[in-house]
């Protein structure tokens, strides 16, 4: 069965408990392989914002399941935990769901994009990868290598990996 990661960010409203809504109701539809810790970052670009939290999940998919299936579901999941698209880049969000990684797929199509294009240049989307798929390479390095080159964002880890599961 096909493997996926999806990230997780927000920077509105009850951050943590937005994103364990998020990686349950995943759950819901998918099996969860794994979970990343919980990050704290600075917003990348847009006007001043909030930190953000940042994590990954890596999911077990249906082999019926496609890419862009699985987006369109991410896209749902944000929607009803309160995220209100704009068509504005980097503004402040109560759940992001990103799609990084697809079972290898190489996709690029006007709504999406794998592996996600920028992964490479954020800290915040490399630190939780690493985690859930230490050995993988992403644009002919590893991810450790791309994570050298990084090493002036600041990314701080607040929660080990099984912080989807606890309460506060």
């Amino acid at each position: 069965m096909p493997s996926a990661v999806v990230g997780l960010g927000a920077n509105l409203g009850d951050r943590r408990r937005t994103l364990q809504a998020g990686v349950h109701t995943l759950e819901q539809h998918y099996e969860l392989v794994a979970a990343a810790s919980l990050y704290k970052s600075a917003p990348v670009g847009g006007g001043p914002q909030p930190a953000y939290l940042n994590s990954a999940v890596q999911l077990r998919v249906g082999s019926q399941d496609t890419p862009e299936a699985l987006l369109e579901h991410c896209l749902g999941i944000e929607a009803a935990l309160g995220r209100e698209r704009t068509g504005e880049t980097n503004t402040p969000r109560t759940l992001d769901l990103d799609l990084w990684w697809y079972d290898g797929q190489t996709v690029d199509t006007p709504g999406l994009t794998l592996p996600h294009p920028r992964a490479h240049l954020r800290r915040f989307v490399l630190l939780p990868w690493r985690e859930l798929m230490p050995g993988l390479v992403l644009g002919g390095r590893t991810l450790d290598a791309w994570l050298r080159d990084l090493s002036g964002q600041p990314v701080c880890r607040v929660e080990g990996p099984s912080w989807p599961w606890t309460t506060l």
